[in-house]
């Protein structure tokens, strides 16, 4: 059975000439008669030219291939806003993870215990906090302060120097793992502005942490935020 595909027909064919000593390519547009064969040749017009390039202008399909899923929804994803400048939302559950600091810190790198984290990303910004808990958050679910240094009061991420190059095409699966990959893969250095996140020492907790490896992370030292799930929808 032969299958049903669309029998594609030619219409207009381009020939570039150059020259010696010319750097300017010279353009001629043919068009296709009906057995094929070029007919009508004359230099490319500015319409013509202008058509071509919109057939050839992939954004628009990039931009509705931005954040689509490769399959099923991952169950982590507790938001989904696909536009052009859209934003995920979606949650890790409690996992040991290696992180860097910068020396000036004066923290050597390690794994350590971390506690269930709502992370929201576009582009170019990222939110975290943290919860109280393994289960997966509701819209009234309170967050709390995560608990990492180069982080704001309301969570905002200060990345440094780190470049953010988010794919115009980026599916939702590679757009969280981009996005987990720059902020683990970063290097930790400082409060900002005085605020720390947790009720302890965070260079100290970390250092514990690391030192045992079957520590969890005591959610008992999270400072909570006025903010629930609901506040980042």
């Amino acid at each position: 059975m032969t299958p049903n595909v669309p029998l594609y027909q030619p219409k207009a064919a381009l020939v570039v000439f150059t020259a010696s000593g010319f750097t300017a390519p010279y353009i001629e547009y043919y068009d296709m008669d009906e057995s094929g064969s070029p007919v009508n040749p004359h230099p490319l017009t500015v319409r013509e030219a202008q058509s071509l390039s919109k057939a050839l202008d992939t954004r628009e399909q990039a931009g509705k291939a931005f954040l689509r899923p490769e399959g099923v929804l991952p169950d982590t994803v507790l938001h989904l806003n696909p536009s052009d400048n859209g934003s995920v939302l979606w949650y890790t559950k409690p996992q040991r993870q290696q992180l860097y600091f910068a020396e000036s810190l004066g923290l050597d790198n390690g794994t350590v215990a971390l506690p269930a984290l709502v992370w929201k990303a576009t582009k170019k910004e990222l939110q975290l906090f943290a919860l109280n808990g393994k289960a997966k958050p509701k819209i009234d679910t309170p967050l709390y302060h995560a608990p990492f240094f180069n982080l704001y009061q309301k969570g905002n991420v200060c990345m440094g120097n780190v470049n953010i190059a988010i794919k115009s095409a980026a599916t939702l699966e590679e757009f969280i793992t981009a996005w987990q990959g720059y902020f683990f893969g970063s290097y930790f250095s400082h409060h900002i502005n005085d605020h720390n996140p947790v009720g302890v020492n965070l260079f100290n907790l970390y250092k514990e942490l690391m030192a045992d490896p079957e520590k969890p992370f005591p959610t008992d030292t999270l400072k909570t935020t006025p903010l629930t799930l609901k506040n980042l929808l």
